[in-house]
């Protein structure tokens, strides 16, 4: 008959809803790091904040440490780079855009809880190693494809010159509480293609 839905279809929001509740938890969670730190960040908070039920939360993050790299991810995330034609162009990117969301309101909270919490008595160490491994993945892959190009030179050790890219920005951040700047960025962006580009 005309107007019948046909079987099987599902009504309603399901998946916007979802993805609202979702938003909402993990914004939750970077508001209240930025306004008061990574202790405040509990359950009941996050509920609070975000106007879910707790169920509805430890159905999608079972852990608190699940929660927080979740949020973390939020803001940085794995990166997609097209490929520029030059290592270094490529390097750029990468590091504006880890500029980018370093600079923004909590960041620096974010990250230096998602440290601290990484090395607490009980941290399941495999998981902050893997956020680690995605957002670094994209770094690998610039100097993976730099190689293959000829403007990184050959078996350079990629997994270290990724930790390279990684840790000055960070160590600015939250070690010399300093916020970085696009002219680190271009110091940083000179060192590192100095430290591996190819001769030729």
């Amino acid at each position: 008959m005309v107007g019948m839905e046909p079987r099987g279809t599902v009504k309603g929001p399901g998946r916007p809803r979802e993805e609202r509740a979702t938003g909402a938890v993990l914004n939750a969670v970077v508001d209240l790091v930025t306004e008061q730190g990574i202790g405040a960040v509990t359950m009941d908070a996050v509920a609070a904040r975000a106007g879910v039920s707790k169920p509805t939360i430890y159905r999608r993050w079972p852990t608190k440490q699940d929660l927080i790299i979740a949020a973390a991810e939020t803001r940085i995330g794995a990166l997609s780079v097209p490929d520029l034609g030059s290592f270094r162009a490529e390097l750029h990117f990468v590091l504006t855009a880890r500029l980018e969301a370093y600079r923004l309101p909590g960041s620096d909270r974010l990250i230096a809880g998602l440290i601290g919490a990484a090395a607490e008595t009980g941290a399941i160490r495999g998981q902050y190693a893997e956020y680690t491994e995605r957002i670094t993945s994209e770094t690998r892959r610039i100097l993976e494809r730099g190689i293959a190009r000829g403007d990184v030179r050959p078996g350079t050790d990629v997994r270290a010159a990724a930790t390279l890219v990684a840790a000055p920005l960070l160590f600015r951040l939250i070690g010399e509480q300093e916020m970085p700047d696009s002219s680190f960025v271009d110091a940083l962006v000179d060192l590192v293609a100095r430290a591996v580009g190819s001769a030729s």
